[in-house]
């Protein structure tokens, strides 16, 4: 089953200007595990990219927050989700994500096996 993680930055990310939780080794785990996996934000996408490359990390997409709704259209998957600190403007709810807050996934449970929560 194919799931796409958005990842907002600030408050998200180990490496944003305001650190969150999520390390890069959790991004790659995600990755590793087939999820389509990028970044969704306001902070503007040619700063995003500049982000992910630093750290030599292949994302699938970057998008303007208010924008996340188009994934849909570019990305076939059965679940969509975003990680951010707060749903500001319910970006999620009107693009069909689910939200899940960061501070519940500092033990990767965002990770998913189809119908249990995975710990790292």
């Amino acid at each position: 089953m194919k799931r796409l993680m958005s990842f907002d930055i600030d408050g998200v990310l180990a490496i944003a200007g305001e650190p969150g939780p999520i390390t890069l080794d959790m991004v790659r785990r995600a990755r590793d595990m087939g999820y389509i996996i990028g970044s969704c934000s306001d902070l503007p996408v040619p700063m995003q990219r500049a982000m992910w490359e630093k750290h030599g990390i292949e994302v699938d997409f970057m998008i303007l927050k208010h924008n996340l709704g188009e994934l849909r259209s570019q990305f076939e998957a059965e679940e969509y989700y975003l990680i951010s600190r707060r749903d500001t403007g319910d970006y999620s709810t009107h693009s069909g994500f689910v939200f899940l807050p960061v501070d519940t996934t500092t033990d990767e449970p965002w990770m998913l096996d189809g119908t249990n929560w995975l710990s790292s």
